[in-house]
């Protein structure tokens, strides 16, 4: 049953994922063809960037982040997992301070930097979605070829489903705008989490 579980609690996780990941680069779409309409769509594009498109940025980066942990996948064994990781984090940084607010401040004129990033944004997605579909190049040089996923408990996958819901819920209800605090809390605890787990499982040197 506990195996069932974890089966159904991973591929939650990855439904998640993709899902979370679909929507982001949609609503990249959604935003730059609100931006190519003039002013009278910049209202509607803050509105898309502040209630949807943030919020699927940042449960996109934590669910990726969590399969990753949670599976033989891990955070540096595979170049294509790596180069991931850094084009997410790169996407948000930039997208949380430097294009949200020149699009909050943007009231008429050109919105050309707007527009290109919204599309640079939604292609990197799509090439990112390739990364996850081919998986291409070979293992790091930091992989350790003795190197064994970690033994979690199933419930993890569960949690990992529910936590970018409760952020949007929660968040959203109290302020009016969701907010990744709890997936930024979870996600930076459990890679010290899983390392202790690992260090746990790893074979002692016998002793004489």
């Amino acid at each position: 049953m506990a195996r069932r579980s974890g089966q159904w609690g991973r591929q939650s996780l990855v439904w998640l994922h993709a899902v979370t990941s679909i929507g982001w680069m949609s609503f990249a779409l959604a935003l730059c063809v609100l931006l190519l309409s003039g002013p009278g769509g910049y209202d509607s594009a803050r509105v898309l960037d502040k209630q949807l498109l943030a919020h699927l940025g940042t449960s996109a980066a934590f669910t990726g982040l969590m399969l990753s942990g949670l599976t033989a996948w891990g955070y540096l064994r595979h170049w294509w997992v790596l180069v991931k990781f850094v084009l997410t984090l790169t996407q948000l940084v930039v997208g949380a301070f430097v294009l949200s607010p020149r699009l909050d401040a943007l009231v008429g004129g050109d919105a050309g930097v707007q527009i290109a990033s919204s599309a640079l944004m939604a292609a990197t997605i799509a090439f990112q979605a390739w990364l996850s579909v081919a998986k291409p190049w070979r293992h790091t040089p930091w992989t350790d070829p003795r190197w064994r996923a970690p033994a979690l408990p199933a419930w993890l996958y569960w949690a990992a489903v529910a936590v970018p819901v409760l952020d949007f819920v929660v968040w959203k209800a109290l302020f009016g705008s969701p907010a990744p605090l709890l997936s930024l809390l979870i996600a930076l605890a459990f890679p010290c989490y899983r390392r202790s787990r690992l260090r746990a499982a790893a074979p002692r040197p016998a002793t004489t």
